[in-house]
């Protein structure tokens, strides 16, 4: 079977509560946040995916990402991995959409990047690492990171420009699942928090 690959995004924190732009500031879980975090790992570990044996693990070195992989179960078998990091947001980090719109109008940063920060090409450059890495596996990888770099894994994974990430949304604490359809690359499952009830 081909390789898949399972993308958790991190739990609540303050700013994803409040739509700011969180690339490497380093922002604690709410209690929310960890609260889900148990609930997706109670997810993973019963079937159909029985606390995934053999899977390698990778999270995101930020405190988020790696506090809701231990809460979910996968600490002890993860490896931070700086691919995983979210996008570094420049001059924009902290800022809400509104925010920005209200210095930029018409603003999207899958089509205009950032001041001062990564540029799309390297964002879309850590993430085909990653869709490398998970395609070079003879099994199953689970990751834990952020929203924007899971939404640049989804659309390079479909081979994809990074633009086609604006249109698949991704909420904390959420599981999505690239695998193959008819030996073309898929979306198996995206944003599934049936987890939170």
């Amino acid at each position: 079977m081909a390789p898949r690959i399972l993308l958790a995004r991190h739990g609540q924190t303050e700013w994803s509560l409040s739509g700011k732009h969180t690339g490497r500031t380093d922002v604690p879980l709410l209690e929310e946040g960890r609260r889900g975090a148990k609930l997706l790992g109670e997810r993973l570990h019963r079937a159909p995916y029985d606390g995934l044996p053999g899977v390698e693990v990778r999270t995101s070195p930020l405190a988020r990402a790696r506090e809701t992989c231990e809460l979910a179960g996968f600490g002890d078998r993860a490896r931070a991995w700086d691919a995983l990091l979210e996008v570094d947001y420049g001059a924009y980090e902290g800022m809400t959409p509104a925010d920005i719109q209200a210095v930029r109008p018409g603003w999207l940063i899958w089509r205009d990047g950032v001041p001062e920060g990564e540029t799309l090409a390297e964002v879309t450059a850590r993430a085909d690492e990653v869709v490398s890495w998970a395609r070079s596996e003879d099994r199953d990888v689970l990751v834990f990171a952020h929203g924007h770099i899971l939404r640049t894994l989804g659309a390079r994974w479909l081979g994809l420009p990074i633009d086609f990430a604006a249109r698949i949304r991704l909420n904390p604490t959420s599981l999505s699942v690239l695998g193959w359809a008819y030996g073309e690359p898929a979306i198996e499952s995206w944003n599934d928090l049936g987890h939170l009830g």
